[in-house]
């Protein structure tokens, strides 16, 4: 199976997703739009793996501009697994051994549903860790660069190599170097079951959940379930705050400077129309039709606004839970399998799924998959998603 739109080195051990700016080498971000982009600088935290001694097997293929539920509206090339179902390209990478390891771009929980599809481990670390220099931009305010591996050795390996603050990332912060660790003693921690999000997903996903938990419970934390009853509101300031910033981000490609430009014009407003017709996907316009809508003048103090008041409150709420909890356990989606569907259905059917994979994103709290489930910690606390992560899968051995 081809995971890869560009391959670079095939005795390479990393892979990048196709948002992910490697000098020299396309960049499409899954979409027709930006067909023949080369970039002439690599992102940070590509020259910063490179700099560790890690190298580059290729750039895997992506859902377009990160927006779908798994990779499915990528323009280049769709990743199928054995079974004929759907999964990210560079989850599959590392499930079958291509890679050890991958960057990929977590803007709305896609990387994240694609590890538990694979059953592979993805963590999201803390907003401003690791440096979005170098990367296309789609959500500015919720999107991160976060590590795909096998296990959480692997994660915290490549992650260690790239965090650190950046100066040409007005979001990086200040600590040059962050130290993470896969042995704490989860003997003791208490550990929160979000009850909304578990009652929303199908019967084989709470299974997970539920043999997760006593794992958990076998190596002395414990389990506890928790309430949060206004995560649907979380959900829908965040798909708004998406739309909105994906709008502004995305109206810069016109076919003008670079990228794809259609053959069929008579002036500029044509070139633009068109080209953006044809250059763009479904979901794409949905998000820039939704976007441009919350941002309009009679719209704006109704929807967007409200949406940052809502982030707020969020952040608050999570607060609070760490407040008494050392983490979160959850689903990363509501399905154990995706398979082919009418792509005009996915804005709908990932705003639902933004449901699970919301928070993380709106608040910048770290969030890791691992075994099929989802787990969340408060800012700074990789070490401890690591160790969770990595005291299951020791117990497993």
């Amino acid at each position: 199976m081809n995971y890869f739109m560009t391959e670079i080195d095939s005795a390479g051990t990393v892979a990048v997703d196709d948002t992910i700016l490697v000098k020299g080498y396309e960049t499409k971000a899954g979409s027709h739009i930006l067909d023949g982009f080369v970039p002439l600088f690599s992102s940070d935290a590509v020259e910063r793996l490179l700099k560790a001694g890690f190298t580059l097997r290729g750039k895997t293929h992506t859902g377009e501009f990160g927006l779908d539920l798994a990779g499915e509206t990528s323009y280049h090339g769709v990743c199928q697994k054995t079974d004929g179902t759907l999964s990210t390209a560079a989850a599959e990478a590392v499930a079958s051994g291509t890679v050890k390891q991958a960057l990929c771009v977590d803007m709305n929980g896609a990387p994240r549903r694609g590890a538990a599809l694979s059953g592979v481990d993805f963590l999201k670390p803390t907003y401003g860790t690791v440096s979005r220099y170098g990367i296309i931009p789609t959500a500015c305010s919720g999107e991160q660069v976060g590590v795909c591996a096998a296990d959480a050795e692997g994660v915290k390996e490549l992650l260690s190599a790239i965090a650190g603050h950046d100066a040409k990332d007005g979001t990086s912060l200040p600590s040059e170097k962050y130290e993470y660790a896969t042995d704490k003693d989860i003997a003791g921690m208490k550990i929160a079951l979000v009850k909304e999000l578990y009652d929303a997903a199908e019967e084989s996903v709470k299974a997970a959940i539920d043999a997760y938990a006593a794992k958990l419970q076998k190596a002395g934390a414990t389990v506890e379930e928790i309430s949060l009853p206004d995560v649907k509101a979380y959900a829908t300031a965040w798909q708004i705050m998406l739309s909105a910033e994906t709008c502004n981000n995305i109206s810069r490609y016109d076919g003008v400077k670079f990228g794809y430009r259609t053959p069929t014009y008579k002036d500029i407003d044509e070139l633009y129309v068109n080209s953006r017709t044809e250059g763009m996907g479904f979901t794409a316009k949905m998000n820039v039709l939704y976007g441009s809508f919350v941002l309009s003048k009679n719209q704006y103090m109704i929807c967007y606004d409200k949406s940052l008041r809502i982030r707020r409150l969020a952040s608050e709420k999570m607060k609070e839970v760490f407040a008494s909890f050392d983490a979160v356990l959850c689903p990363a989606m509501s399905f154990a399998s995706v398979g082919e569907y009418d792509l005009a259905e996915t804005f709908e059917r990932t705003e639902k799924e933004l449901l699970f994979t919301t928070i993380p994103n709106l608040t910048g709290i770290p969030a890791m998959v691992t075994g099929g489930v989802q787990l969340w910690t408060a800012a700074f606390g990789e070490s401890t998603l690591l160790s969770i992560a990595g005291a299951v899968e020791r117990s497993a051995d």
